[in-house]
This record gives structure tokens, C-alpha cells and sequence, in this order.
């Protein structure tokens, strides 16, 4: 959103009109390769590692593309946006999908889900933070608010190429460091069977589990969850740079701490999660990300009249709070979906992890798509001009009404909807139990 509207002056609506489009898509895509990945047989890579070897190039090379936008007319750059965000977000689906069903086909009992969950939190965001420190060591210099539309896309383009090179190295890791586990695993529950209209009776499961109560609740809540994260990264970076007149080095030390704060967290919450259980420590989560908005509101309200680097500080605190809440978001919730699929396997029989999984992934890209498109709306309807580098002070309001109202009402639903979990330890204990009898009989 920033790159496009800032640097490239496409508008808001097109943008979000893109992006919205291609997140559609890719919560479509999901259960599809999620059903694709729960019925193939295992073979030497087994149901998942094909698909994401394949996935890691075709990532690498969409992503160059897509940063390497022409700038020509409106009408080019948005089909460019869109060609190549369609062809991400598909790439992307080939690899997630099955990763995070593998990471569920493997998960040992109800505390190690957690774990493993923090640890892919942990490298996850550690990769989210790398194309900060690229921007803090390729354009330092560069402060998007006074030369944005004069900007280069080349500091862009590097940093896509440095991370296109990662993705494929660490893809291959990640591919090859599990094909000895996953030869060796025997996975808990059938495979579905063959039916008649698949594709339509796929879809059509997607409305059915809505009809209980834990796979709703987790799916939507962290749907509207997201939200807020939309709204935070999206327009933050319009924020900080045109109201609050960071640099690109500030921006990019902030991210960095947003994101450091994410990883710390993770100890915090998967120790708080032993011992007031998931659901709670998700709200608690939730609560101090909201609280870290709140702070941050504040600095918003009064940064005319504190000291630039004053202010940077006391923003650099707050954007640490909501690090901190924010790491929960990238664990707990996948990890109280496994729970929920693994009581689902133990009263069906019947391993549908990926397609369960795609049903998540759907939801949340389908809010995420109508978010992102309803951002770029309201970042034309307040009459940003990527042109100006100085923005009227009722577009300075108006992106922090947008940032400030958008994440504390997402945040707030999703508190509310997440305490009407009712999956219980104990539960999720017994099932694995005898989910884990049934696997040693078929061993033997």
C-alpha cells in the first residue's frame, strides 16, 4: 500500500482494489490446496514438502516482478499490481498451507503445539524484520515524506532481490531439514475419501464449519484480529511519515522494534499459556496490544508539542508494548485451531488438517481483502496526495482516525468473540492420548 501509493502515486482505491482482489484469491486457493495436500499420497517428499519446493522459486521470482513495477499509466500499473499478486499469492498458498498443516501433522501433545508454534513465530518474524534493516542499509537517507514522489524504486528492487535469494535458501532448509521426520511419520486419522462434486462439497464444508461453535470463534476472531494489524501496517507507515515526519530510518527502527518486541514475547506467552491456558493468555495479549494503541493515540494527539526525538522515544515504547501483544497473534490462535482439529480428528477418525486449515487462511484473507480495500477507499477519501510532502492537517486527522479507530475496534471484537472459546486442556490432553494409541496400532 505505501510503496504503491507513495513512491509509485497509484491510487489508494486501486491499490486496495488489488490487493483485495489477490487476498480473495488466496483465501479461495487455501482449502483447495489444502484438500490437494491432505489426499496425496506420501511418496519420497510425503503429502506436503513437494509442494512447498516447488512453491519457494516461484515466490522469489513473483516477488521481483512485483516490485519492479513500470511506472506508466494507472490503468498499466494496477493490472501489473494485480497480475503479479494473483501470482504471489498463489505461489504463497502452495507453500503456507501445507506448512502449516505439516506443522499440525507433527505436533507431539498440547503444550509442544505451543511450542512449535512460538518457533515458527520466531523465525517468521524474524524474516518480517529483515526488509527493515535492508531499508535502514540501502536508503537511510531517504525520507519518504518530503521526496517521495521523486523517490527511487531501485532500493526496493534490491531488497526484493536480497529477500527472493533468502526465500529459496531457507525454503530449501526448511524442505529438506523435515523430509526425514515426515518419511518416517505416520499421520493420525485417514485421509478423506473421494467424493462427487469435491471442489463444490469443498466449499460448501467452508459454511458448515461455522456451524461449531470453536472453529467459528477462533476463525473469526482472529480474522477481525488481523484487522487491526492491517490497519497498523498498512497506513502506520503513512502515519509516521507524513504526520509524525519519521525518516526511513526511523520507520525502519520502529518496525524493527515492533517486531523484536513480537519475538521476546514468545517465552512470555507460551509459559502464561501453561498456566491460565491459551485462551486467556490470548486475551491478555489482545488487552496490552490495545493498551500500546492507546499510548500510542496519545503521542498522536500531542506530537506538536514535544521534541522530535522526545517523541521518537516515547513512540519507540509504545510500538514495543504492541510488539509484545502482538507476538501472541502469531501463535496462539494456530495453536488453539490445532486443538480444535485435533478433537475433530479423534470424534471423526478422518484427517482433514489441510482443508480445515484453509478454511482459516480463507476467512482471514477475505476480512483482510475487504480491509485493505476499504483502507485504500479512505485513504482517497481523505484526499491523500502522495505528491505533497507536507499533507493539510485534515489528512493528518484523517490517518490517524483511520490507524487509531480501525485497530481499536477490531482489537475490542476479537476480545469479545475469543472469550467464547470453550475448548478445555484437559480435553485436548485426552484426545491426543488416544489419538496417539490408535497411531502405535497402526505402527504395529
Amino acid at each position: 500500500m505505501f510503496f504503491c501509493t507513495s513512491i509509485m502515486g497509484l491510487s489508494g482505491t486501486l491499490v486496495g482494489l488489488a490487493i483485495g482482489i489477490a487476498s480473495l484469491w488466496d483465501g479461495v486457493s487455501d482449502p483447495l490446496v489444502g484438500n490437494i495436500s491432505d489426499r496425496t499420497k506420501t511418496g519420497f517428499f510425503g503429502k506436503r514438502l513437494k509442494y512447498m519446493l516447488v512453491a519457494v522459486f516461484f515466490i522469489a521470482i513473483c516477488n521481483l516482478a512485483l516490485w519492479s513495477m513500470p511506472k506508466t499509466s494507472q490503468t498499466g500499473m494496477f493490472l501489473w499490481l494485480l497480475f503479479f499478486l494473483l501470482c504471489l499469492e498463489t505461489a504463497n498458498t502452495f507453500w503456507s498451507t501445507p506448512s502449516s498443516a505439516l506443522a499440525l501433522d507433527i505436533a507431539p501433545d498440547y503444550n509442544e503445539q505451543s511450542k512449535i508454534q512460538s518457533y515458527k513465530t520466531f523465525f517468521n518474524v524474524i524474516g518480517m524484520i529483515l526488509p527493515s534493516f535492508l531499508m535502514f542499509w540501502i536508503m537511510p537517507s531517504l525520507t519518504l515524506g518530503s521526496n517521495a514522489a521523486d523517490a527511487s524504486q531501485g532500493g526496493f528492487v534490491k531488497i526484493a532481490l536480497i529477500n527472493g535469494a533468502l526465500v529459496i535458501i531457507f525454503g530449501l532448509i526448511s524442505v529438506f531439514g523435515n523430509l526425514k521426520r515426515v518419511r518416517k511419520f505416520v499421520k493420525y486419522g485417514q485421509p478423506p475419501k473421494k467424493e462427487k462434486n469435491e471442489i463444490r462439497n469443498l466449499m460448501l464444508g467452508y459454511f458448515d464449519i461455522f456451524k461449531k461453535p470453536n472453529f467459528a470463534c477462533l476463525i473469526l476472531g482472529y480474522s477481525i484480529a488481523q484487522i487491526a494489524s492491517s490497519f497498523l501496517t498498512s497506513v502506520g507507515m503513512h502515519l509516521f511519515t507524513y504526520c509524525y515526519h519519521f525518516s526511513t530510518a526511523k520507520i525502519s527502527v520502529l518496525l524493527v522494534v515492533l517486531f523484536a518486541g513480537a519475538i521476546l514475547s514468545q517465552p512470555l506467552w507460551v509459559g502464561l499459556a501453561k498456566r491460565i491456558d491459551k485462551k486467556g493468555s490470548l486475551i491478555s495479549a489482545l488487552s496490552l496490544l490495545l493498551l500500546g494503541i492507546g499510548f500510542t493515540l496519545i503521542s498522536f494527539l500531542f506530537r506538536q508539542y514535544i521534541p522530535v526525538n522526545t517523541l521518537f522515544i516515547f513512540v519507540l515504547v509504545c510500538i514495543f508494548i504492541c510488539g509484545i501483544g502482538l507476538g501472541a497473534m502469531y501463535s496462539l490462535p494456530i495453536s488453539m485451531y490445532a486443538d480444535v482439529i485435533t478433537l475433530e480428528q479423534y470424534q471423526t477418525g478422518v484427517n482433514r488438517s489441510g482443508a480445515y486449515l484453509g478454511y482459516y487462511s480463507f476467512t482471514y484473507n477475505l476480512s483482510n481483502s475487504l480491509s485493505m480495500l476499504l483502507i485504500g477507499i479512505l485513504l482517497d477519501a481523505i484526499q491523500f496526495d502522495s505528491s505533497r510532502p507536507i499533507q493539510a492537517m485534515s489528512v493528518q486527522t484523517g490517518l490517524g482516525t483511520i490507524v487509531f479507530c480501525g485497530c481499536s475496534i477490531a482489537l475490542a471484537l476479537a476480545i469479545l468473540i475469543f472469550a467464547s472459546y470453550k475448548v478445555k486442556r484437559a480435553d485436548v490432553l485426552k484426545a491426543q492420548l488416544n489419538l496417539t494409541k490408535n497411531n502405535e496400532n497402526t505402527k504395529n
